[in-house]
């Protein structure tokens, strides 16, 4: 319960910071304002931005100092899903339950958005109030996991392999860049605010690279079991668009197998922290059983 607590609190005040950041859709150009607010206002499971929370609290960072990376995080990943779905990328027009970014404004508004919601991450992260080496350590984790070597390359490798069977070491790769580097960077964003040694760096890390598979894993699960209502997405899309998946490489058991020996290896690297690391299984529990 204390973990649900802590959890529900952290989304309320990741909200309240998020509104406060943005800018207000009155504002001009109140278009391309009023498209950064949907694509980031109101949905989402927050995944990314609790990580921060549960990381730096574990290890004694004061809430308040959280703000910042986890409202940057989000603001990052709401950027790659604003982008995500465009026409030239995913196509998609339902995302979180609502029409798209380009859906319900237009294509031009739409890459826009994503690109001023980019920049207000790093724009948040450098005036954040911290100390100002903490402040270039999130700057660099953050940069390096929205990148060519982070989710815009495996965004990439996702669409060179569209169409194409790809390997399993090669889909874990693709996601690992894609969807594991920037969870990783919420994890390591936290950690860095409640000064981790090396040794805390690597266990976590060790956590984090198995929640961002798994999450994968889930998703390509959801993908073929869950509906569009459920999801708030698509459903169907990536076997409607010919992708390599989990469920496609390893059939639906061994796709679910992996997920409990990812929970296993989630488990372990915990285990050294005890109950006080209750809210970081909590959102790897969340990653394995999520049904949305």
């Amino acid at each position: 319960m204390a973990a649900d607590d802590a959890s529900a609190r952290w989304a309320a005040a990741l909200e309240h910071h998020l509104d406060t950041l943005l800018p207000r859709a009155e504002a001009t150009p109140q278009r391309l304002h009023a498209a950064m607010r949907h694509a980031v206002l109101g949905g989402g499971k927050r995944m990314r931005a609790r990580l921060v929370y549960a990381a730096g609290t574990l290890l004694g960072a004061d809430e308040d100092v959280l703000h910042a990376p986890a409202a940057a995080v989000e603001l990052i990943h709401a950027y790659s899903l604003v982008h995500d779905d465009l026409p030239a990328m995913d196509d998609d027009d339902l995302r979180r339950g609502k029409p798209t970014v380009h859906v319900a404004f237009d294509e031009a508004t739409a890459i826009l958005a994503g690109d001023a919601l980019h920049t207000l991450a790093f724009e948040h992260l450098a005036s954040a109030d911290a100390p100002a080496q903490l402040r270039v350590d999130w700057l660099a984790t953050l940069a390096q996991a929205s990148g060519a070597g982070g989710m815009c390359g495996g965004q990439a490798l996702d669409i060179d392999a569209t169409g194409t069977q790809q390997t399993l070491e090669q889909l874990q790769r693709m996601h690992a860049l894609k969807t594991g580097a920037l969870i990783r960077a919420a994890v390591r964003m936290g950690a860095l605010a409640g000064n981790a040694d090396a040794a805390a760096l690597a266990r976590l890390d060790t956590f984090a690279t198995a929640l961002g598979l798994a999450f994968q894993v889930r998703d390509d699960i959801l993908d073929i079991e869950g509906s569009s209502e459920q999801l708030g997405k698509t459903a169907g899309k990536d076997v409607a668009q010919a992708k390599s998946t989990y469920p496609a490489l390893l059939g639906m058991e061994g796709a679910k197998a992996k997920l409990e020996e990812l929970a296993r290896v989630m488990r372990d690297a915990l285990a050294a922290y005890g109950a006080d690391a209750d809210a970081l299984r909590a959102l790897g529990e969340l990653a394995i059983h999520r049904s949305h």
